[in-house]
């Protein structure tokens, strides 16, 4: 059973030293208890504590790493149910499933696409993670082929075949590499867990319905084995929605141990396009697959749900930012257009796509608003005309430039007197309210 917040509390060393980042040890006792807190972050626990505490300590969902290297996959580790109660640190694995029936040139011209598909969202490169080869034929042989050639990509790779004969060939090909195995059934589980332990690698545990998935789960912990991945059977829209948020509930509220690890889902087997097949996919990175196994590859698809992925997983608590500065678009000379934002990516992007769209060589100060956008920023005091002089005054901007006329975004017009207040000599120019119209702006702008 969970220890509460009062008994982990009388396991601390109740100094109230503040060195965990928490006023005092009841506090910290409390977020242990909500698996909002790591017990590392207390110098003074002693060792008996932290054994007595390492059931409380431990994330409700466990983390589960496969493939290894810069494109390695960790999934799990959460510890809420919405992201605005804190974060979500580890977005689930996106992969692409290729089947051994296929010819051997298709697989690899498939595998190759995924691997070498990138695109670029407000300066972060995203990509896909990994590729899933199925034993579709039946076959050992077949089966070993596909994931020997398959592996040349470097992609992390889930293995998929109920046969542990077959599931034995296509791991000699792995050496060096972390697949997942899928997976282990009330008939093989016992052959796929040897397997599994020998060859180091996390196992997926399929059972259709949550109590024969748990009773799986214990025969598969109880065979020694701990990185697990839950398939609970259900591949529809409801079904899946409903099941999924019932492990999640179970694992974080009542720290109901054998639903506590990543669920993996496969959104092509129920639907009947590929576009069909990307909706239920985004479901499934909201809601709350770890690994999000796909049927098919279509750039134009692979882009939302990666955009998508990032934006749920983004901390809300840190907004994605660019470096502030100075910085150039076509070559500027000092007699160029010169405008000023905040270091949000969105708006940074937005604004820079349009300033370099235009063809007009220009200037661009970015201010640090600690991440917020215009006017978030200039309601929070991030982005007023204090720090708005500083910016000019610390970047060196006045030694590039021969003019003296700042443009400042329409939608901080207010800012216009005090600015020529903080910077005597400058000329304050309001400039359009939305990016889109930033173009028509530098046509007319005269120094």
């Amino acid at each position: 059973m969970a220890l509460t917040g009062l008994d982990i509390y009388k396991l601390l060393p109740k100094t109230n030293c503040k060195e965990c980042g928490y006023p005092t040890c009841l506090a910290f006792a409390m977020k242990l208890a909500a698996k909002q807190a790591e017990l590392a972050a207390c110098p003074y626990v002693s060792e008996e504590a932290k054994a007595k505490l390492a059931a409380a300590a431990a994330p409700p969902i466990r983390l589960v790493t496969i493939g290894r290297g810069e494109r390695k996959v960790e999934v799990g580790n959460e510890t809420v149910l919405f992201r605005h109660d804190k974060t979500f640190f580890h977005p689930p694995g996106l992969m692409v499933r290729l089947k051994d029936t296929e010819p051997m040139g298709m697989i690899e011209k498939r595998a190759r696409e995924v691997a070498d598909y990138s695109v670029e969202y407000v300066g972060l490169e995203l990509r896909f993670d990994g590729l899933a080869v199925e034993n579709a034929s039946g076959e050992a042989s077949a089966f070993a082929s596909a994931v020997e050639r398959v592996k040349e990509t470097g992609l992390p790779l889930i293995l998929i075949s109920s046969d542990p004969g077959a599931m034995e060939a296509a791991l000699a090909k792995c050496d060096g590499t972390t697949p997942l195995i899928y997976a282990a059934d009330e008939e093989n589980w016992e052959a796929m867990s040897e397997l599994a332990k020998r060859h180091r690698a996390p196992l997926a545990v399929w059972a259709s319905g949550l109590e024969p998935l748990v009773e799986l789960v214990e025969k598969v912990r109880g065979a020694g084995l701990e990185d697990l991945v839950l398939d609970p059977g259900c591949r529809g829209f409801n079904d899946c929605v409903v099941t999924f948020t019932h492990i999640r509930r179970l694992a974080l509220q009542k720290n109901f141990r054998p639903l506590g690890f990543p669920l993996i889902a496969f959104p092509g087997e129920r639907t009947n396009s590929p576009e069909e097949e990307a909706l239920l996919a985004g479901q499934h990175i909201a809601k709350y697959a770890g690994f999000v196994v796909m049927d098919n590859f279509d750039p134009a698809l692979a882009y939302p749900l990666l955009t998508l992925r990032k934006n749920i997983y983004t901390d809300p608590r840190e907004p994605i930012q660019v470096t502030p500065g100075i910085y150039e678009f076509g070559k500027p000379a000092p007699d160029s257009p010169l405008l000023i934002t905040t270091n949000f990516s969105i708006t940074y992007f937005s604004v820079a796509n349009e300033v370099e769209g235009s063809g007009i060589p220009s200037w661009l100060l970015v201010a640090d608003s600690e991440g917020l956008s215009v006017l978030t920023g200039w309601a929070a005091g991030k982005f007023d005309a204090d720090k708005i002089a500083k910016t000019v005054k610390t970047t060196g901007i006045e030694e590039k430039v021969t003019h003296r006329k700042l443009t400042i975004p329409g939608a901080v017009a207010v800012l216009s007197g005090e600015l020529e207040d903080e910077l005597p000599g400058w000329e304050i120019s309001v400039g359009p309210r939305e990016a889109v119209d930033i173009p028509a702006y530098l046509k007319i702008w005269k120094p």
